[in-house]
């Protein structure tokens, strides 16, 4: 592999030289400049990418945190962000945080160390004092959907109430008397908006308490158990919520081995509008995300505040679309 001194030499400068004409940084004649890129072209040169971060700060490298890749919704989100940022000639750093503090901190440092030029944010274990010491790194930042937003910086996220109140309102619109509510985390952000959401319909009904309400943590078992536990808990229930569309899925396996029709039965709605949501069978009406535009609006807001490191951050919140499909059609 040819190193930069090979190219110094068979341009017949110095490898200092060399180095200033790949950074765009002091001055050389034309004749100069345009006898070393043919070298390096000839040698098939590639500088390297970690020294010149070293020497200039910056790696053409945006990192994107996530939870889990587990949930369908995050590779799509990471789709959005990366064909942005491929578009533009940068690559991505994907860090999977399993939600947990210690690891959110781990790569925080890993990547203020690595000089990326940006970060993209989803995590319930981010604060404040993060994103003030990354900004004084000159690390710009844009946190998604579950990640507090009450911040000086920019967001992104969507009417996660708003949503929940169109799946509770439908689910009483077609005839359901007993309606359920898988939620999602406690300390999850966007699980407590949807959940007021469900009770901002529901909270008047004499026969609605808190026992109505089962705790999930978005994924296809635990609503697979939280339905289990509202079938024994209310078996006059006839509709459900859930609050996520993997819980959806699992609340389907329950509700089939409860012996239950669904939606003559029991009628499901879910939320995020993940792809496999249309493949369950019967399909599941979902709360839809403009999942793979938010990934694309973070990036290019990511790409506004790298390029005018002065501006002003965006607070956005996007609109959701109630998708209608065979679980609640009564």
């Amino acid at each position: 592999m040819a190193t930069i001194r090979d190219v110094a030499a068979k341009a017949g400068v110095s490898a200092a030289t060399v180095s200033r004409i790949i950074n765009n940084k002091g001055e050389a004649t034309p004749e100069t400049i345009a006898r070393v890129h043919k070298v390096i072209k000839e040698l098939g040169y590639k500088p390297n990418v970690v020294a010149r971060s070293l020497t200039s700060r910056k790696s053409n490298t945006i990192a994107l945190l996530v939870p889990t890749i587990n949930n369908p919704f995050f590779p799509e989100l990471a789709r959005g962000v990366e064909d942005v940022a491929n578009s533009h000639g940068l690559n991505i750093f994907l860090c999977n945080t399993d939600d947990e503090r210690e690891k959110v901190n781990n790569y925080l440092v890993t990547l203020r160390e690595r000089y990326v030029d940006g970060i993209i944010i989803n995590s319930l274990n981010l604060t404040n004092k993060d994103l003030e010491e990354l900004d004084a790194n000159g690390i710009p930042t844009v946190t998604l959907d579950r990640t507090f937003s009450t911040h000086d910086f920019s967001s992104i996220s969507v009417k996660h109430r708003v949503g929940a109140q169109l799946a509770t309102k439908h689910l009483i619109d077609i005839g359901c008397k007993r309606i359920g509510l898988i939620r999602g985390p406690e300390d999850d952000l966007t699980a407590v908006q949807r959940m007021w959401g469900y009770r901002d319909y529901v909270k008047d009904f004499d026969w609605f308490d808190q026992s109505w309400i089962a705790l999930g943590d978005f994924s296809v078992r635990s609503g697979y158990i939280c339905m289990k536990e509202l079938f024994q808990r209310h078996p006059d229930i006839d509709g459900v919520f859930a609050s996520n569309d993997l819980m959806a899925i699992g609340l389907l396996k329950a509700a089939h081995e409860w012996g239950r029709k669904v939606p003559d039965e029991l009628a499901i709605v879910g939320f995020d509008g993940i792809d496999m949501s249309q493949y369950t069978a019967p399909p599941i009406s979902t709360i839809k995300q403009p999942i793979y535009e938010m990934g694309k609006m973070a990036m290019e807001e990511l790409l506004r505040l790298i390029k005018e490191p002065q501006s002003k951050p965006n607070k956005l919140e996007l609109d959701i679309e109630f998708i209608l499909r065979e679980s609640s059609m009564k």
